[in-house]
């Protein structure tokens, strides 16, 4: 199920940043700052558990569920890459397909670990990983990420002052254009072409 324990570091950073583009903590900062302005301080440690936990358990459990479905994991992944693709386009044109339930009121838990860290496109974007690379190799980039999570929830104030609007305007975009790539690729390998 998990394969040798084998770590790529080009694998392993590939994994990283794409899971860094789509939980898109940096551009989450203003939504995390407002949302702590309605419902108090956000639990750093709380959240980055609960979304690690999420992130994990799709990584390990995700291909029995998909089995018990009866989908396997290329078309799954085939379905990601749409997924990410999609979420790339939103971050470059600046465009908002997917939305967030405006009526969650509620802690850590919900709606900062899911769906803002660990949301359907995080947890689409771990199975798609999975058939292109190592089980480490997705599992190390989850915890590279979660340390990200935790240190950026630990600083949100400090870091939407430091960036700027136009600051994190621009870090969106970047990491747009990186989504759609890697999008095109996992579609692309998982075609067989």
């Amino acid at each position: 199920m998990f394969g040798p324990f084998v770590i790529n570091f080009e694998e392993t950073l590939t994994v990283t940043l794409t899971l860094f583009a789509i939980i898109d903590i940096v551009g989450a900062i203003p939504v995390l700052v407002s949302l702590k302005s309605r419902i108090g301080e956000i639990n750093p440690g709380k959240a980055t558990i609960a979304s690690g936990t999420l992130m994990i358990a799709f990584l390990i459990f995700g291909s029995a569920f998909l089995q018990m479905l009866g989908v396997d994991v290329n078309s799954f992944a085939i379905a990601g890459s749409i997924v990410i693709f999609i979420m790339g386009l939103e971050m470059v044109m600046g465009i908002e397909l997917f939305r967030q339930d405006p009526e969650v009121r509620s802690g850590s838990l919900v709606p900062v670990a899911f769906p803002i860290i660990a949301g359907s496109g995080t947890l689409t974007t771990v199975m798609s990983l999975r058939a292109n690379y190592g089980f480490y190799n997705i599992l190390l980039g989850i915890l590279v990420n979660l340390l990200a999570i935790y240190l950026v929830l630990r600083s949100i104030g400090f870091l939407e002052s430091k960036l700027g609007k136009s600051g994190l305007f621009v870090i969106r975009k970047f990491f747009g254009l990186i989504l759609l790539a890697i999008a095109i690729k996992i579609f692309r390998s998982n075609l067989g072409f």
